[in-house]
């Protein structure tokens, strides 16, 4: 394929593979793809080892980054908070409501101190701030990603700056036509139309009307399908809406390479597409995810509802690591409790493969669904 996507990046096809899995960013990549790697839980050194890793694996493939940076959360008005700070505002009700959903599913407790899903220190900076990302930006542009993303908000001054500074192009996503202008006046590459059905933190307009409404927003500044995209005709649909390539995250899960808890891998793969929800339970802001007896707890309105970014995450660290290190069990109230992340394409994610395989069969049905089309086109 030959657009200004692929001409920018220097790939094949223009298939973004969002993934926290090293293993699958570097398949996508190898694959004519392009992989991004999120970093929201990583450590720095985690950072540092995950980037040289992929860069050893890939050779000359382009890749990206993708960071968690919003515009607005606690204390971002006084230039974040430690995670200590964050503990101290946590309301006591919502302390003990976590222990309590713990012990009515009898989830053990750590046998030793674990990180959950961020990694975090006392005096540390909060996750999914300006203080996590600026060290992950700084170790990120120490290596060789053509491409860094802000997947929450407007990419921060000091993100643009340094990134067009070492030579890179930035990307940020938007669930509104406003919100990508706002991109795009900030000095944003790429913009990734990213529509309801998304997993992750997404907004409320569906997809087919999401993206043609930020094409004709943004001008002559390349656009990304998202949300609802794991197949051929659905990257059809996007790139027919206007979109030079699509940012697909939830499809790579199950793939063979994919990190992701076993158990809630099973869950995914017996899924159908309305077993997830948009729930503020894992992040203080609304992320499309498995349903599962934890959105059914933070769901319920006679019990405390959850905080916003990022106490939310921190209220819920242990808990996580907790349940995850317990859900093997079958039967358990962990494995009832355990989910994560994913879009509504779950549904059709019911068979493990590898991660090229997925590359190589959206776009064998991308030609067909495109060629059906020019088919019916009277000479």
């Amino acid at each position: 394929m030959k657009n200004s996507v692929t001409d920018t990046f220097k790939i094949d096809v223009p298939i973004f593979a969002f993934s926290h899995c090293r293993d699958v960013v570097a398949a996508v990549s190898k694959a004519g793809g392009f992989g991004v790697l999120g970093a929201v839980g990583h450590t720095p050194n985690g950072l540092e080892t995950d980037l040289k890793w992929i860069e050893d694996e890939i050779g000359d493939h382009p890749y990206g980054v993708d960071l968690i940076v919003p515009a607005k959360y606690a204390g971002s008005d006084e230039g974040g908070l430690t995670v200590s700070k964050i503990v101290e505002m946590i309301p006591q009700e919502h302390l003990e409501y976590v222990n309590e959903i713990l012990e009515k599913y009898d989830v053990p407790q750590l046998e030793q101190s674990k990180n959950g899903q961020f990694s975090m220190k006392s005096e540390g900076a909060a996750p999914m701030s300006a203080g996590t990302a600026g060290p992950q930006l700084e170790i990120a542009l120490a290596h060789k990603p053509t491409l860094v993303v802000n997947a929450l908000g407007p990419p921060p001054q000091f993100m643009i700056e340094k990134v067009k500074e070492a030579g890179r192009k930035v990307g940020a996503l938007a669930g509104k036509a406003q919100h990508a202008q706002r991109h795009v006046n900030a000095g944003v590459d790429l913009v990734i139309a990213q529509g309801y059905e998304a997993g992750g933190h997404t907004g409320e307009i569906g997809s087919m009307v999401l993206i043609p409404e930020i094409v004709d927003a943004v001008g002559d500044v390349p656009v990304l399908g998202a949300g609802g995209i794991g197949r051929g005709r659905q990257m059809a649909a996007a790139m027919a809406l206007g979109a030079q390539g699509v940012w697909c995250g939830s499809v790579w899960l199950t793939t063979e390479e994919a990190e992701t808890h076993p158990v809630v891998k099973e869950k995914m793969l017996e899924a159908t597409s309305s077993d997830t929800i948009r729930s503020r339970s894992r992040t203080g802001k609304h992320a499309r995810q498995l349903k599962s007896a934890w959105t059914e707890e933070w769901e319920n309105p006679e019990t405390p509802m959850p905080l916003g970014m990022p106490l939310q995450p921190v209220l819920i660290n242990e808990a996580i690591a907790r349940i995850d290190r317990a859900a093997h069990r079958s039967g358990s109230g962990a494995e009832k409790l355990a989910n994560y992340f994913v879009g509504q394409i779950v549904g059709t994610m019911n068979k493990t493969k590898p991660t090229a395989q997925v590359v190589y069969e959206m776009m064998e049905e991308f030609i067909e669904a495109t060629e059906t089309i020019a088919s019916q086109l009277q000479d």
